[in-house]
């Protein structure tokens, strides 16, 4: 406020000399408020603070301990090629005829889908029971409904 009523002052008054007793009285005063508050707000937490912090941290880097273990148990499961370990390549081919859903989910996929790949609690389906359950395709490993022709663009 100091800072805007300084710079009001000065900006009405055509003579240097004129304008000092504003910046004196207003700006350089507003300066200093907001470089004390500057520092007020960077100086150290309380240690109340500082403990709350570290626990905060200390969640994180379990939660990241964690994920970091179950994406190395996940890449030493997985064989060069990208398929299980002593996994037959064929089983786990994103063949159009091999679906799967999720008990709780709203789309069907292919059995090499990033989506599904990995889950434990993913079920076989096939056309007819995607359709009898109101399944959509997934969007990323499906372009169309198997078995369905492509449909000309509009306009065509």
């Amino acid at each position: 406020m100091l800072c805007v009523l300084g710079w009001y002052g000065v900006s009405g008054e055509r003579y240097a000399e004129r304008q000092l007793p504003y910046l004196a009285s207003a700006t350089i005063p507003g300066a200093a408020l907001i470089v004390a508050g500057a520092v007020l707000l960077a100086r150290p937490d309380d240690e109340e603070e500082g403990r709350e912090r570290a626990a905060g941290d200390e969640e994180t880097r379990r939660q990241l301990r964690l994920l970091y273990e179950l994406l190395v148990e996940e890449a030493g499961r997985t064989g060069a090629g990208g398929t299980q370990a002593g996994g037959d390549a064929g089983e786990q081919s994103s063949a159009p005829g091999r679906l799967v859903h999720l008990p709780n989910g709203r789309t069907y996929h292919r059995t090499g889908c990033l989506l599904v790949e990995g889950r434990g609690d993913a079920l076989p389906i096939t056309p007819a029971g995607a359709q009898e359950r109101g399944l959509r395709p997934c969007p990323l490993c499906m372009t169309a409904e198997p078995g369905a022709t492509e449909r000309p663009a509009p306009g065509v």
